[in-house]
């Protein structure tokens, strides 16, 4: 829906007289059940956002993507990280447009931190947004969201049928179900809201972070594939009802919220978790998917499904796709990097020790202008269009494809690349405010050498390694040791959130156990291209030194 910002602007007109009338008397319940027309209302709603260029949660609350924004209240706040954010994206649009709301607003779990229960969590109370007349209070409701849902809220068991209905069902993997305005959960304690499904089945989604600026991404294996027990993967918002409440002057006075639960959700399914097997023995990474009849894994298989059975690998395409997702991420990297540098916080001293856990810190400085998650998620991509790559061409080869249909294989996926790295540049202004850029091949060269250390110099935060750049570089001598140490941090793809002893400079020099990996995995699709027809492509996927 292309024409959506201008209808938007439509909607938005038809709205104005009830939303002006909201935000000076509150919260109005108009209706007492979301509609199919409502849920695709939201799903717009949140595609316009996620399109509208917005960089950080309040410009895009306040900014051009959001019809409603002209009858906000003075003052409301939406500076908030992922796991509100989407639940603010719900309350805002029921508030604007008179639905009914009600969310999980505590929660138990074990451990010590249950953002990372290795049991999940359960909900053990709800609040109804229930109108007793003059209106629900609308910066009190937002301000009280925020306090009680964050990303544990998510992690509950997926078949819950007992106790306190949680906020989210599981979906079935088919076109319909998983749409704009699905949530997508990581249980390494990230949440992403879906803003748009390709006709190839491409899942583009949006999701905040602690420091309030957005990222905007495609879904794959940097998610992970989870247990049931956690919750992780698609969830939509759970149906709802208002019931018992009073019709005055057009408004529902009183009544509660009642969700539907599992058993009447026409598309409810386990099937992300239990996979294929009829005999429902998977449960996470282990169960078994199949696409056109072959085994595939769960992001092909979700893939596949929602482009309607037309998805095959194309490594062309998908190359070029790739480098173009790539070349954004770096390039929105900059959001996050500049909003540490204009902190200052690369002119504090470098702390004592790293937090307990870098992926996820009650540090307040360090969960907002750190970036280990971001950045492995971004190694993370660039390694699975390297393996993607060399399995379609490991592959063609098993099959005993001929020789020259490789090798032309092999020319127009350098003609690609040279044509998509042509194309993408990444610069930063460094320590003296000069322009440093640089393109899409050092890129990758400079990919495991790119600081996620908010205390170090712009110029490493960018992987800066020659002497030229690094002159400008203001950090001592103990922030470059802190730089070097953390190399096998740095070398890591995938996000631990094991709880561990807080890193001395003096563990992460003596490689202590769980301190990183001494080699990052291969992320140059270029070798593998460069290798087509010369050797084995295996050569190229061996870990790299640095």
């Amino acid at each position: 829906m292309r024409h959506w910002p201008a209808i938007a602007l439509l909607i938005a007109a038809l709205f104005t007289t009830s939303a002006a009338n909201a935000a000076e008397s509150g919260w109005r319940i108009l209706k007492t059940g979301w509609t199919e027309a409502d849920e695709k209302g939201f799903g717009e709603f949140v595609r316009s956002i996620a399109e509208s260029g917005c960089t950080t949660t309040l410009e895009c609350m306040r900014g051009p993507g959001n019809p409603y924004r002209a009858s906000d209240p003075p003052g409301l706040e939406f500076r908030i990280d992922c796991a509100k954010w989407v639940y603010t994206l719900r309350a805002y649009y029921a508030w604007k447009n008179g639905l009914p709301f009600g969310y999980v607003d505590a929660i138990a779990g074990q451990g010590s931190d249950i953002r990372f229960s290795e049991k999940g969590n359960r909900a053990i109370s709800r609040r109804d947004l229930v109108d007793r007349g003059g209106g629900i209070p609308v910066a009190q409701t937002f301000s009280e969201l925020r306090d009680n849902v964050y990303s544990a809220t998510y992690r509950m068991d997926a078949s819950q049928s007992e106790g306190t209905p949680t906020d989210f069902y599981s979906p079935k993997i088919q076109i319909g179900s998983i749409h704009a305005g699905t949530v997508i959960y990581d249980i390494n304690g990230h949440v992403a809201i879906i803003y748009a499904i390709e006709p190839d089945g491409r899942i583009r989604y949006i999701g905040a972070d602690p420091d309030n600026t957005l990222m905007r991404s495609v879904y794959g294996p940097q998610f992970g594939q989870g247990q049931m027990a956690l919750g992780g993967g698609f969830k939509n918002f759970r149906p709802l009802k208002l019931v018992g409440a009073t019709l005055r002057d057009g408004h529902y006075i009183g009544g509660h919220i009642v969700l539907a639960p599992n058993s009447e959700i026409a598309d409810f399914s386990l099937e992300q978790y239990r996979g294929m097997d009829p005999d429902n023995l998977g449960d996470g990474p282990n169960a078994i998917f199949q696409y056109r009849g072959a085994p595939a894994d769960l992001f092909e298989y979700v893939r596949g499904t929602l482009s309607g059975g037309t998805y095959s690998f194309d490594p062309v395409y998908e190359l070029k796709a790739g480098m173009d997702g790539l070349c954004h991420d770096l390039q929105e990297r900059s959001l996050y990097v500049n909003a540490a540098i204009a902190a200052g916080m690369d002119t504090k001293p470098a702390p004592a020790f790293l937090p307990g856990n870098i992926y996820a810190s009650n540090d307040a400085e360090w969960e907002a202008y750190a970036s280990p998650g971001r950045d492995a998620s971004l190694r993370r991509k660039f390694v699975q269009l390297t393996l993607d790559l060399a399995n379609f061409i490991l592959r063609s080869q098993a099959r005993g494809e001929d020789f020259r249909a490789i090798w032309n294989l092999k020319g127009q996926l350098q003609q690609a690349y040279n044509e998509k790295a042509a194309g993408c540049r990444i610069s930063y202004s460094n320590s003296l405010g000069q322009q440093v850029s640089f393109g899409f091949p050092e890129a990758v060269q400079r990919l495991f050498a790119m600081s996620f250390d908010p205390y170090q110099c712009i110029e490493r935060r960018w992987g800066a390694t020659s002497v030229a750049e690094l002159a400008s570089c203001k950090d001592n001598a103990t922030k470059t040791r802190w730089y070097q140490a953390e190399q096998n941090l740095r070398n890591q793809v995938e996000r631990d959130y094991v709880a561990r002893a807080r890193f001395t400079l003096a563990d992460l020099e003596s490689a202590v156990p769980g301190s990183g990996t001494g080699k990052p995995p291969p992320a140059d699709v270029a070798l593998v291209i460069d290798k087509i027809g010369r050797g084995p492509i295996l050569a190229a996927m061996e870990p790299v030194g640095f």
